[in-house]
């Protein structure tokens, strides 16, 4: 199913918005005060001030001063923004100093990290063709000049020549065209090249020249253009990504738990000590404590490191940090099928005659008539259903340059058919040359010359749509003759019954997912007048011609590596159902029963969501189509990638969960994307994901682990809040354990990530990290509870002044050790209780071990309020944190078996 803008202009030659109107040349030239010769260049100049220059209007990059103030948004960012005005309400300048940092350099790191992406992204626009063929005059008396000149330099009224290979640099009006076929699947989604006719027709920008040549008017350029303007203006806001969704459900909760933890503190401080407001900041840090303060500058150096390492190869650009996340999360990937799992070119199949048996004579009149419609209608270039069938039977041995060829039509808008009068001389046979062996292709020449001496005879070759062929035959090619081979010329009357069987053939090879030619020939006597259309009558048909999309070279081998990374593709095309699902089998991909836009219609939304998930290839969509197709697929609980290229790609785009764009794509559709590709092939999408796994994999260590250690102080110090008669750490101290703990653990961005991260996909579960973290917290709080219990054993006047300076440092001591064996233990990979951490790793666990140990000893110990411990601790402190780890490490074999 096609799909044109819903724009007037994009129908034909009726009024656009550019006003342009008419179907001659000169109406439409008068329409845009131009003319044949082109403007000169002070009438380009004038029109270039007035209309501004000739580029994409995409949404225009942030500074980096908003993009910094809009990573304040960030759920945890805003949580500790808050907790730092508290803070600063309270005069706990430290405290409030040191969330500020923390802050500042979140909100650095992102804003960095999205204006890096941004650059690289405008960095692979450059690589995109920028030139077009111009025809200007230097002044007003002058003769026309051509030459190339940038696209943004383009105005209405110019005139511009199209040859094939070209860009169209803005939406022309058509003013003469030669075998014009223009490739419109960024529009359209139709991989088929679409015929151009001649005055008016309107040529979009964003399609490219197939074959042919044509002149003609620009008539609009810039924000003007209907490819412009076809972004959908009535979106609405984008709805939230699984990173979005895990983020918020994690800040929310624990936003509860502050709001509980603070006023419990207050409360039971002032009923059982009967303290008042003095343990205010106590309280506040407390609230502190039980945030993952370095959540924010985790999470953005996880994803900046992921995103960096991606853009450094150049095949991923990731213009949006969250979007990381969400390819990782991806479990179904939705793709167009032309021009990501296969070319944009077709290659020969096979051929038949009218009976259905391989017949390689068929194939060699379909190159016969190629070859010289090629070089009689003077084409520029063949098209690529030509190129495939010369191809094919060149490499068959048979050549179609051994008949000459007189004269030819070619296709043209509104005919589907192609022709080819040549003369084949006496004795020649397609297949051997002279005194060579024993014909090896049936229905040869001599069967269509009748024997005829060397003088020999003209015959008229016919190619293109199987109906439109078919309705110019008489006869049937029967292969009674009686010679080599089924004879294509002496055939027997074509009847209804038979007309309605070959009819059926070729839609049963076009079900099979093929392009389909018939192939007709029929003798001519010499004459001396022109060749016309109305020469192409009582044909013999002579066969069926069968092409089909050549693969992606990558696509088979990507296509397995996403299966093993547990990612389900499904196909979302405007093509046939049968072309799709040939595609598909012939990738290794089981496309099951195709679902088509009519069913889509017929389907109400949860119907719709039941068919999708279970249907693989979606055929004739149109952009509505696929956009619903996605959101159906989201309603169903999958985390959906699309990756599309043109303007039919947008709504789905933007549907997505995640918007995947080649570096070759359409403007608008880059500009709509979360990552760019560098081109169309899948195995670099593969890499992106398991990048996006990984990166998830730290970020989710970092949570089990920091909130589960925090959970269990805050336990901790509740308790101990209760039973003693002082703070059982003091604001600062808190403070301070926790940067030395945060800072510590952005080592983890460097861990190894477990070989089973790649298998399935990642997403952060805020139940499941909650669930760990409780039954983790837990266990950290019968650690610090027992280290209160040594605490108790080892200091003898636990309620002196001294005797609380040394309770905080050896609480201080015993949470920096016991952190740090957290992270040993419980960072990324199954099996990380047994192997080697990485180097980042251990230097910094032993770093941390090593602050914990010395720093109520060194200088800084009385500024913190710490003092010196006796030596039984250290040894005391030493069997619990053995028993610790023994049960630590016991505990997470558990959850991972479960």
């Amino acid at each position: 199913m096609a799909w044109a803008p819903d724009r007037p202009a994009a129908r034909g030659r009726a009024t656009g918005r550019n006003g342009t109107t008419g179907t001659t040349a000169l109406e439409v030239l008068r329409a845009l005060e131009s003319g044949p010769r082109g403007l000169t260049e002070a009438e380009a100049d004038a029109r270039l001030a007035r209309h501004g220059e000739n580029v994409f209007p995409g949404r225009r990059p942030d500074a980096w001063p908003r993009r910094f103030a809009r990573s304040l948004r960030d759920p945890f960012t805003a949580v500790l923004f808050s907790l730092g005005l508290v803070s600063a309400a309270l005069a706990a300048w430290g405290t409030a100093c040191v969330i500020a940092v923390l802050v500042t350099v979140s909100c650095v790191l992102r804003a960095t990290g999205e204006h890096r992406a941004d650059r690289s992204a405008a960095a692979l626009r450059e690589l995109v063709a920028a030139t077009a063929t111009v025809r200007r005059r230097p002044a007003e008396p002058d003769a026309p000049v051509t030459r190339e000149l940038p696209v943004e330099q383009l105005v209405p009224g110019d005139v511009v020549l199209l040859a094939p290979g070209d860009l169209v640099p803005a939406d022309l009006r058509l003013l003469r065209t030669t075998g014009l076929t223009v490739h419109e699947a960024a529009l359209t989604g139709e991989s088929a090249p679409a015929a151009k006719g001649t005055a008016g027709d309107l040529c979009l920008q964003g399609s490219s020249v197939v074959s042919g040549s044509a002149t003609g008017v620009v008539a609009a350029t810039g924000a003007d253009t209907i490819l412009s303007g076809a972004l959908p203006q009535d979106r609405g806001p984008r709805l939230p990504g699984p990173f979005d969704r895990s983020v918020n459900g994690i800040a929310w909760t624990l936003v509860r738990f502050m709001l509980l933890t603070a006023p419990l503190v207050l409360v039971a401080s002032a009923l059982l000590r009967g303290r008042g407001l003095e343990t205010l900041p106590f309280a506040v840090a407390v609230a502190v404590g039980l945030t993952p303060e370095m959540l924010p500058v985790v999470v953005t150096t996880a994803l900046a490191r992921g995103a960096a390492l991606l853009a450094r190869g150049g095949e991923v650009i990731v213009r949006r940090l969250p979007a990381l996340h969400d390819l990782g999360a991806v479990d179904v990937l939705c793709v167009d099928k032309t021009g990501t799992l296969t070319q944009d070119r077709p290659v020969f199949d096979r051929a038949v005659d009218p009976e259905g048996r391989e017949d390689p004579a068929v194939l060699h009149w379909a190159a016969v008539a190629a070859l010289w419609t090629l070089h009689l209608a003077e084409l520029p270039a063949p098209d690529a259903l030509d190129e495939a069938l010369l191809d094919a039977d060149e490499e068959r041995g048979s050549g179609a340059d051994g008949v000459e060829g007189v004269a030819a039509l070619p296709c043209g808008p509104g005919r589907r058919i192609a022709s080819a009068l040549v003369r084949v001389p006496g004795g020649y046979e397609p297949g051997y040359g002279p005194g060579g062996p024993e014909p090896v292709l049936p229905g040869n020449v001599r069967t269509l010359t009748g024997g005829r001496g060397p003088a020999g005879t003209y015959v008229l070759v016919v190619k293109g749509a199987a109906e439109d062929v078919l309705e110019r035959c008489t006869r049937v090619a029967d292969g009674a003759d009686g010679t080599d081979g089924p004879g294509v010329a002496d055939g027997r009357p074509l009847s209804t019954a038979d007309r309605a069987r070959l009819a059926a053939r070729a839609d049963a090879l076009a079900e099979s997912g093929l392009r389909v030619l018939a192939v007709a020939v029929a003798e001519r006597p010499a004459s001396t007048g022109p060749y016309a259309p109305e020469d192409e009558q009582e044909l013999t048909l002579a066969g069926f011609v069968g092409l089909r999309d050549a693969l992606a070279p990558t696509a088979a081998e990507a296509l397995t590596v996403l299966a093993g990374h547990g990612v389900a593709v499904k196909v979302l095309t405007g093509d046939h159902p049968g072309t799709a699902a040939r595609a598909c089998r012939e990738l290794g991909l089981d496309p099951g029963e195709p679902l088509t836009a009519a069913r889509i219609d017929a389907a109400g939304d949860a119907e719709l969501a039941r068919l999708a998930a279970r249907t693989t290839v979606f055929a004739r969509c149109a952009p509505e189509h696929k956009a619903r197709v996605v959101r159906a697929l989201r309603t169903a609980g999958h985390t959906t990638g699309f990756l599309g290229d043109g303007v039919n790609d947008l709504a789905a785009l933007h549907a997505a969960d995640v918007g995947i764009c080649p570096r070759d794509g359409v403007p608008v559709a880059r500009e709509a994307a979360d990552v760019v590709l560098a081109s169309k092939d899948l195995t670099a999408l593969g890499r992106a994901v398991v990048t996006g796994r990984r990166s998830t994999g730290h970020i989710a260590a970092y949570l089990r682990i920091t909130l589960s250690s925090n959970l269990g102080n805050v336990i901790a110090m509740l308790t101990a809040g209760l039973l003693l008669p002082f703070l059982p750490m003091l604001p600062a101290q808190v403070l301070v354990q926790n940067l030395c703990f945060d800072a510590a653990q952005l080592s983890l961005a460097f861990d190894r990530p477990a070989a089973t991260v790649h298998e399935r996909p990642t997403v952060l579960r805020p139940r499941a990290l909650f669930r760990f973290m409780t039954a983790f917290g837990f266990l950290n709080a019968a650690a610090d509870l027992a280290t209160f219990g040594v605490l108790a054993l080892t200091l003898r006047s636990a309620g002196s002044t001294g005797g609380q300076t040394a309770f905080h440092a050896g609480w201080f001591t015993e949470n920096l050790l016991t952190q740090a064996l957290v992270m040993l233990l419980l960072r990324a990979g199954r099996d990380a209780a047994e192997r080697r951490a990485p180097l980042p790793v251990r230097l910094a666990t032993t770093g941390l071990a090593v602050v914990g140990l010395l720093l109520p000893l060194s200088p800084l110990g009385p500024a913190l309020g710490m003092a010196a411990l006796p030596p039984l601790y250290y040894g005391l402190m030493a069997v619990v944190l053995t028993l610790y780890g023994a049960a630590l490490a016991a505990a997470r074999k558990r959850a991972l078996t479960q």
